[in-house]
């Protein structure tokens, strides 16, 4: 038995999605024939040649065909104008940014080399604010990074051409993304698979013919990560099914796991067989153990397929064999890359910030220190989910030996550890194995700030080869930090952060606004204790995110403790997540992201630290009660007292 695994469009173009590395891994260490492929990336790439392009030019040409110059978005005005320059200059930038061509650079950043669109607009905004941003972001040696930069604005710039202009679902990431994320019905995806397929959707249904012929499967694998990936991995079983309607098709992923726990509507296994949820390694092996005649359906794990009720009349039906228990983190194996086009890959510099690029520059091999949160209190996140409440963890040795056979597989050094939450237990013994060891790596991944991370911890951390750390600051309130059961203040966030920056290791600080409550006042606030603490060297990066409610958080689970009540939902048969709430706050959420949003991207590039709060919004708001040194004493305090 044959399977084939592939991530849909679309995830990172910088390096591949985990899922199916780590179930081909897992599923060759007990003796299956596992084949990966990602078309996210192949698609892509068939895109950006000249020939790619040509096509381009066409459907926005039959597009537009009505439309004078004036009419035009600017994007595709200046694709058109100058598009003998995008042709010429589209492989090559390619190249470079798969590493294959780093001479190009010193043309690149020439600026008489590229065409410059729309998304080049950022640097002349930047530098009327602060001066020269390129040379002070890049200096007179910094040729790789400054021609990265360019080159990404650049692919920026096509891939709104592509959107605007040929495919609206079309993205870079999140390839239609509103079709499916918490979508109660399944009309919309339905109706889109129906029609005629996009030119996204051709190039994807050639590639998969190609998958197809060479690897002659049985089963075929899809994970779906995000609800951006949902439209891809449809049209990828779509086209399986026509080519051959005895492969299995099998979903699983994120957004499976998250938001089809109500699935009913039985039109989705008009293009799939099966959709698992959950940790896919036992449920995955049930099933194929089942393909194979050793298994009864009723032996599957937490698994949806179709069956008949007594009126012949098809449902959806749900299986979970409680007998048999996940795999454990210590037995999945470690996950394999065979069979990804490694070198292909593009290094992407998206953002003038040393630590908001690391998502999308460098190839990151990924690994996972512990399954699940080993705190598992926040009442925003989906702490009734599996992948969040079941805590696992494989110990140091076991990781270090499969952060070796990785190195030796892949070549490369770097590794992303995604975890929800890295326990900091786990991630001191692993400093220590990987310096008592010898073995010599960079890594980043996602921590809770909490004490435990002292500055004595943080050095060993970087000693080891930590280059970049994550957390949530979240609100930066102290009131609302402790109703979300956060576990930590934003003084010790201060004093914790400044800690890694101190031994050299970027930060990145999710942030949140619109929590439950939260007034004007404690969101002016918060921005001010973000200012303080980029300003003084806390943390380098971070993103402001609005606050939703999700059916399996605890906030969706009992809103009442939040002081909020759920809006009615309408029947759902297909995705289910986020839910609308009343707040009897009443608060202007909307007027207030976008002052927060712009002045973070200012911070983030160094600028408008000095700039009073009412400059980065649209009308008056009340001024901050934060004292200006609160930060800066924190962070002394600390300092005197080690």
């Amino acid at each position: 038995m044959t399977v084939l695994l592939m991530t849909p469009p679309m995830t990172q173009l910088n390096t591949p999605y985990p899922a199916t590395a780590y179930l081909t891994g897992f599923l060759r260490s007990r003796n299956y024939d596992a084949i990966q492929r990602d078309p996210a990336i192949e698609l892509f790439l068939e895109m950006m040649t000249s020939d790619g392009l040509d096509i381009i030019r066409q459907h926005v040409e039959d597009n537009f065909e009505q439309f004078n110059d004036d009419e035009l978005p600017d994007v595709i005005y200046a694709f058109l104008s100058e598009f003998d320059r995008y042709s010429l200059c589209v492989e090559p930038v390619i190249r470079f940014l798969q590493g294959k061509d780093p001479s190009l650079a010193l043309r690149i950043v020439s600026r008489r080399f590229l065409p410059e669109g729309p998304a080049f607009d950022a640097i002349e905004q930047m530098t009327a604010i602060s001066g020269d941003v390129l040379q002070n972001a890049f200096g007179d040696l910094g040729v790789q990074d400054k021609a990265k930069y360019l080159a990404t604005l650049f692919i920026n710039d096509l891939s709104a051409v592509i959107t605007q202009g040929v495919d609206p679902h079309f993205e870079v990431s999140r390839y239609g993304e509103r079709l499916a994320a918490a979508n109660p019905s399944f009309d919309d995806l339905y109706d889109i698979l129906m029609g005629e397929p996009s030119f996204s959707s051709e190039i994807l249904e050639q590639l998969v013919e190609l998958y197809l012929e060479e690897t002659q499967p049985s089963v075929v694998a899809l994970t779906v990560p995000f609800p951006g990936n949902m439209l891809g991995a449809l049209r990828i079983a779509q086209t399986c099914k026509a080519i051959n309607p005895d492969i299995a098709i099998v979903m699983g992923g994120g957004f499976v796991n998250t938001e089809l726990r109500a699935l009913k509507d039985p039109r989705v296994f008009e293009f799939v067989d099966f959709i698992c949820v959950d940790d896919g390694e036992r449920p995955f092996m049930t099933l194929l153990e089942y393909l194979d005649g050793q298994r009864e359906v009723d032996e599957l794990v937490r698994t949806y397929c179709l069956a008949e009720d007594e009126n012949g009349e098809l449902f959806v039906h749900f299986n979970d064999n409680k007998a048999l228990h996940d795999i454990p983190q210590t037995d999945v194996a470690a996950p394999v890359y065979d069979g990804l086009p490694l070198n292909d890959y593009l290094s992407l510099c998206e953002m003038l910030n040393p630590m908001h690029r690391i998502w999308s520059d460098g190839r990151w091999n990924k690994l996972t220190i512990a399954h699940g949160c080993y705190w598992r209190k926040c009442s925003f996140c989906d702490v009734s989910l599996d992948y969040i409440d079941r805590y696992d963890a494989a110990g140091a040795d076991i990781l270090v030996d499969r952060i070796e056979q990785l190195i030796e597989e892949t070549g490369q050094t770097g590794f992303h550890f995604v975890d929800e939450a890295a326990p900091p237990k786990a991630l001191f013994a692993l400093a220590n194995r990987l310096i008592e060891r010898g073995v010599v790596i960079s890594w980043w991944g996602n921590i809770r700030f909490e004490k435990t991370f002292t500055p004595e911890r943080c050095q060993l951390l970087a000693d080891s080869g930590c280059i970049a750390v994550s957390g949530g600051l979240e609100v930066a309130s102290d009131r609302l930090l402790k109703l979300m059961k956060k576990g930590v203040s934003v003084e010790q966030v201060a004093r914790v952060t400044k800690g890694f920056s101190d031994a050299r290791i970027l930060v990145h600080a999710y942030l949140m606004y619109g929590f439950p409550t939260q007034t004007e006042q404690e969101t002016i606030d918060s921005l001010e204790m973000v200012r303080q603490m980029m300003s003084n060297g806390c943390f380098q990066s971070a993103y402001w995110h609005r606050f939703a409610a999700t059916i399996h958080s605890p906030i969706g689970i009992n809103p009442d403790d939040y002081g909020i009540t759920l809006a009615d939902r309408p029947e759902t048969r297909f995705a289910e997540n986020d839910v609308d709430f009343f707040d009897p706050i009443d608060t202007d959420h909307d007027m207030l992201g976008k002052g927060l949003r712009k002045s973070l991207y200012n911070y983030m590039h160094g600028i408008g630290f000095d700039q009073p709060m009412n400059f980065w919004f649209d009308q008056p708001v009340n001024k901050t009660t934060v004292k200006k040194s609160l930060i800066e004493n924190a962070i002394s305090n600390v300092i005197v007292s080690s």
